[in-house]
């Protein structure tokens, strides 16, 4: 039953990060929900989801356990150049992501993983890994 309760609150939280980048409150229009649109399968241990939106990644820190996963969701316009998600110590290297493109990392191992966009050093972030 806790895992149940668990699995909907994170399905609650994709659902409210999604209509985040599409609020109509946000200073920029973001890609139609058609082209965001997203659908997870969450392990045991779920995913914590990553909002790439006005250059930035929102939160700018997130915290899993080890063994957790990590979503990067671009949300930026369309028009709006390509993103990364990269390792700052080179464990992970996502390809150019594009509004709409998403992509998700495993974190195993309990640490500090600071990361940035290649493009765009100045966007930058962390994931912290708790045992």
């Amino acid at each position: 039953m806790r895992r149940e309760l668990l699995l909907g609150m994170m399905a609650t939280g994709l659902l409210v990060l999604v209509a985040a980048c599409f609020s109509e409150r946000s200073t920029t229009t973001g890609p139609s929900a058609d082209a965001c649109a997203i659908e997870l399968e969450p392990d045991e241990f779920g995913s914590t989801i990553v909002a790439i939106r006005n250059f930035a990644f929102l939160p700018t820190s997130v915290r899993v356990k080890a063994g957790g996963k990590v979503t990067w969701v671009n949300c930026e316009s369309a028009g709006i150049p390509s993103h990364t998600t990269t390792a700052d110590n080179g464990d992970w290297q996502s390809p150019l992501l594009d509004p709409g493109a998403t992509h998700a990392v495993t974190f195993p191992t309990a640490g500090t993983y600071s990361y940035h966009c290649d493009p765009h050093p100045s966007m930058q972030a962390t994931v912290i890994v708790d045992p």
